[in-house]
């Protein structure tokens, strides 16, 4: 993969089959292009994630040493010694800072899965994002030191199973990735009532099903669908009633998120590439300029040139 046959004017996408081709085989081990673990160390491969880009499929780092700060949907994080990282698909991540001190001192642990991987776990999505995305709202935060302790017991189950002659890997990683993720959800909920947000348990079980389906379909028809009739015809539910059941979930209307994430290409398209705005109109399937300039503004307060020149 090289940076001169990245889409110009949006973030690219890396697999995991080429995230793994990036990094010494040695420090990998994994299931196909399924599922892996890696030893990462600071590499200038790593430079690939200087661009704005996506991963296509769902990533956790555990940060064991080193420093170095990123955007994850635009948003500034610092990613330091006992962080816990969790990519999920939709998200755009960039490297932005790496201090020439620390690169000697970065150590990771990736856990790297796709999305079809993921799917097969049996586990209830929506209990990790039923108040309003928490890994999207929360894709960072440092671990105690008891919860380090346990992270790091997964992370050693994990890799003596997939180093191991043992029958039935696969779904023995399956099964423990589901406790690995509850876990998560678990530890991001106590971070948040720490800071004084409780986490309330809102929402009804089949808004939760249908919240993780609807963010699912948002994420990969956003840029050309922008209506909720759009949404509740795929799934198979009228606007109004898929409207209640999503704000049931998340508090937030289905037509926010949908705004949302097209405001968060728009942000992205305006920032990183040189496209003209009415190129990037047209990409997220305005019918025109006037009404993407109108959109952009209602929702940010500044016209899409201004925000490019902010």
């Amino acid at each position: 993969m090289t940076y001169d046959n990245m889409p110009a004017s949006s973030p690219h996408t890396i697999s995991l089959a080429q995230f793994r081709q990036l990094f010494p085989s040695s420090s990998c081990i994994g299931i196909r292009d399924d599922f892996c673990i890696m030893d990462l160390r600071y590499d200038d491969r790593l430079d690939i994630l200087n661009h704005p880009c996506r991963f296509d499929g769902y990533l956790v780092f555990f940060c064991i040493s080193g420093r170095l700060e990123m955007t994850i949907n635009l948003k500034e994080f610092e990613v330091a010694e006992n962080s816990l990282f969790i990519n999920i698909p939709g998200n755009i991540i960039q490297i932005t800072g790496i201090e020439s001190s620390q690169k000697d001192q970065i150590r990771f642990l990736v856990m790297a899965m796709t999305g079809e991987f993921m799917s097969d776990l049996k586990m209830d999505i929506g209990k990790l994002i039923e108040k309003g995305m928490l890994l999207l709202d929360n894709p960072s935060f440092v671990l105690s030191q008891k919860e380090k302790d346990i992270a790091e017991e997964y992370l050693h189950l994990a890799e003596s199973i997939l180093g191991s002659n043992l029958m039935y890997k696969r779904e023995c990683i399956r099964s423990m990735l589901s406790s690995v993720f509850y876990l998560a959800g678990g530890v991001i909920e106590t971070k948040i009532m720490e800071k004084g947000a409780a986490v309330q348990d809102t929402g009804t079980e089949r808004s939760k099903v249908v919240f993780d389906r609807f963010m699912n379909l948002v994420s990969e028809y956003h840029m050309e669908e922008h209506s909720v009739a759009f949404y509740a015809d795929r799934l198979c539910l009228s606007p109004k009633y898929l409207s209640k059941l999503i704000k049931s979930a998340s508090g937030r209307s289905a037509s926010d998120w949908i705004d949302s994430y097209v405001i968060l290409e728009a942000k992205n398209m305006l920032r990183y590439s040189d496209a003209p705005v009415k190129e990037i109109a047209a990409r997220l399937d305005f019918p025109d300029p006037a009404s993407f300039h109108k959109f952009f503004k209602a929702r940010t307060g500044m016209t899409p040139t201004q925000y490019r020149r902010s």
